[in-house]
């Protein structure tokens, strides 16, 4: 058991860190189109993920799934959700935004809480309701700050909960590789409609920068893949708990990210957003541990036998 607590930790730190890593990526292909160098993440990405199946055996549960239309349905709409979240992603990183991805991830966990209270009709306990005000003031304090309305933070933070509803829906029984290889193909029109509109209206810019980019490109699909499954891996060993914790590590790198090697402005107003939404993911961390430990000593109390 310690082993395999061993590997799900360094299975999530890989994912988070690359996750936290990915501004800086994106900044070296700052040359290409936002939305030409999604058009060729979803191509690389769908590429990377028939060599794994491949390598992981997985045509077979990928034929299985083909017949589950259900869940096909459930599939292809969460890959529209993850690719609004790409293409907000790479036009905000290379807008020079990257602290509005930061917050856009720091508000996802409990945009997501929120989510499940309205289309699962799931409960919240009284300190997530706590953490979910504390969250509509950050955004308020951000809104009057600025004098406009945090797209792009609530943009990711929304499309990314959303993928998680749909993909909720889509089963258990879908695993990670064979879900992200749906979702990718189901993606493939819409990403050669960008390339096409790129290519119609300004040209394609993917060979206009550094000779290295077409590659970091291409290696965009390792990049979106690998992490992907690391964090499956990571799933099946840690308990939820500790990934709700672990999950801070990429908007955390992002923020530093940002601050340190971009040198983006850090107003009051925005420190004060920052500050109001870390105030808001310790509420609901608290929470989340004082729960998961009220549920282990729940299960063990089940597993005692009686006396008489």
């Amino acid at each position: 058991m310690d082993s395999e607590y061993r590997k799900g930790m360094l299975f999530a730190l890989g994912s988070y860190l690359i996750w936290g890593m990915m501004p800086l990526y994106v900044v070296l292909m700052i040359s290409v189109n936002p939305f030409e160098l999604v058009g060729w993440r979803v191509f690389a990405s769908l590429l990377i993920a028939a060599l794994l199946l491949t390598f992981m055996r997985g045509w077979k549960r990928l034929r299985a799934l083909w017949h589950d239309k259900r869940a096909l349905a459930w599939l292809a709409a969460s890959g529209v959700a993850i690719l609004i979240n790409w293409t907000t992603f790479a036009y905000a990183v290379l807008s020079e935004r990257v602290l509005d991805t930061s917050l856009g991830y720091f508000l996802q966990p409990l945009l997501s809480v929120a989510l499940a209270v309205v289309f699962l009709r799931e409960r919240m306990r009284p300190l997530q309701w706590v953490a979910i005000g504390i969250m509509v003031v950050a955004v308020v304090v951000m809104i009057v700050g600025y004098g406009s309305v945090p797209i792009i933070a609530l943009l990711l933070a929304g499309s990314f909960g959303i993928y998680g509803l749909l993909k909720k829906q889509a089963g258990k029984r879908v695993d990670a590789l064979v879900g992200f290889t749906v979702e990718t193909a189901a993606t493939i029109p819409f990403s050669i409609g960008m390339i096409v509109v790129v290519a119609m209206t300004g040209g394609l810019t993917i060979t206009e920068g550094p000779a290295y980019v077409p590659w970091l490109v291409l290696g965009f699909g390792v990049v979106t893949a690998g992490p992907l499954v690391m964090f499956a891996s990571a799933a099946r060993r840690l308990p939820l708990s500790v990934l709700s914790i672990m999950q801070y590590i990429a908007p955390i790198m992002s923020f530093l990210f940002g601050v340190f090697l971009l040198g983006e402005p850090m107003p009051l107003e925005r420190l004060a957003a920052f500050a109001l939404v870390w105030v808001a993911l310790i509420v609901f961390t608290v929470d989340t541990l004082i729960y998961a430990g009220k549920s282990r000593r729940a299960a063990r109390a089940a597993r005692v036998e009686p006396l008489i």
